[in-house]
């Protein structure tokens, strides 16, 4: 069964989002889905200061198997990446909630976070993908 934290926010493409105590939002990709692509050979993170959509591609993460966008769970500004990962993108697969996180957001509209899947809801996806 795969890793699904219950303090962070989901989407049901599988992105997370954990709310930090400034207000920020740190987005990372669920245990699922790097266990879904395999070991992932290139991470590319957006750049500091572009603005993202709610749902909009803004990362794109890279496996032996395939390449896949990562979208935005939130609408907000770019305030950090995770530049760590251009050299390491092997961080995602052996800790998507901590070091392999891929970029932070200043979100620009608060109430999107309530749309957002909480572990529960989530959990009900991947047990739902699976069958």
């Amino acid at each position: 069964m795969s890793n699904i934290p219950a303090d962070l926010k989901y989407l049901d493409s599988h992105e997370w989002a954990r709310v930090e105590s400034d207000g920020t939002v740190t987005i990372g990709i669920s245990d699922h889905a790097q266990g879904a692509l395999g070991d992932l050979v290139f991470v590319e993170v957006p750049e500091v200061g572009k603005s993202l959509s709610k749902g909009g591609a803004a990362a794109v993460v890279e496996s032996v198997k395939a390449a896949s966008d990562v979208y935005s769970p939130l609408s907000g500004e770019v305030i950090a990446a995770n530049d760590a990962l251009s050299g390491s993108p092997e961080l995602v697969n052996s800790d998507p909630y901590g070091a392999g996180w891929l970029f932070k957001l200043k979100p620009s509209n608060d109430s999107e976070l309530q749309q957002l899947l909480d572990a529960k809801a989530y959990e009900k996806v991947v047990a739902d993908a699976a069958h």
